[in-house]
């Protein structure tokens, strides 16, 4: 039997898939506060504690002007938050 056969299969596992945690542009929304960081996403119940940061994707629609601090997004997402009005705080 040839040896690619016999040795155990590993891959590329992320040491940071669990840190970050995902979040739609849709579920925004759902937050009270227009300044939203990890503390308030925490806050909210959108994301887990043990969440080191954030990434925003876009799925769905901004309906109100948010200002997002220290989070990471996607292209999508950042044309999406500042064509509603809003703006992106890198820190």
């Amino acid at each position: 039997m040839p040896i690619q056969r016999r040795l155990p299969k590993r891959g590329f596992k992320s040491l940071t898939q669990k840190l970050t945690a995902r979040v739609r542009t849709n579920e925004l929304n759902l937050v009270e506060s227009d300044n939203i960081d990890l503390l308030v996403l925490k806050s909210a119940k959108l994301i887990s504690d043990n969440a080191k940061t954030a990434k925003v994707y876009l799925s769905g629609e901004v309906k109100r002007k948010l200002t997002i601090q220290g989070l990471l997004l996607t292209k999508g997402a950042r044309a999406a938050i500042e064509a509603a009005g809003g703006k992106v705080v890198e820190v």
